[in-house]
């Protein structure tokens, strides 16, 4: 599989830039901290967001293939870096319908670390020493 991505990028550290790809179309930016504008996604947001893109197309494509009553998912993750370390926490919620069975919230609680281990860019991350944990979160409505 083959990606690309096209930047281009105006008046230095404190302008800001366009990345494209074939879908995406973003504003980049070096962040204030570092004497950027800020005035765009930073390399960290974007990382975590890709992290977080791949562990949802992942977890929404076993939760269907396993035909589960969902009335809705969202995932919210964090990163962040503290001695040269990056950890990722993905929190997944996924809200099934009342009707749901017993056994389909237990699936539905195996699939957080089925689709962890199922992320490409997870396990990529994972190869270069990123920490990622994962703390979902299972309800009924």
């Amino acid at each position: 599989m083959e990606t690309n991505v096209k930047v281009v990028w105006h008046d230095g550290v404190k302008g800001n830039g366009s990345l494209k790809a074939e879908v995406l179309d973003t504003k980049i930016a070096v962040p204030t901290e570092f004497g950027g504008s800020g005035n765009g996604a930073s390399p960290k947001e974007i990382l975590i967001a890709s992290a977080t893109a791949c562990y949802s197309s992942v977890l929404t494509s076993m939760i269907e293939s396993r035909d589960l009553p969902i009335v809705e998912m969202t995932i919210e993750s964090k990163g962040w870096i503290s001695d040269n370390e990056l950890k990722i926490i993905h929190h997944p919620h996924i809200v099934l319908s009342n009707n749901a069975t017993k056994k389909q919230i237990q699936i539905a609680e195996r699939l957080f670390v089925a689709a962890d281990k199922g992320c490409t860019i997870g396990n990529l991350l994972k190869k270069a020493d990123v920490k990622i944990e994962i703390i979902g979160q299972i309800s009924t409505r």
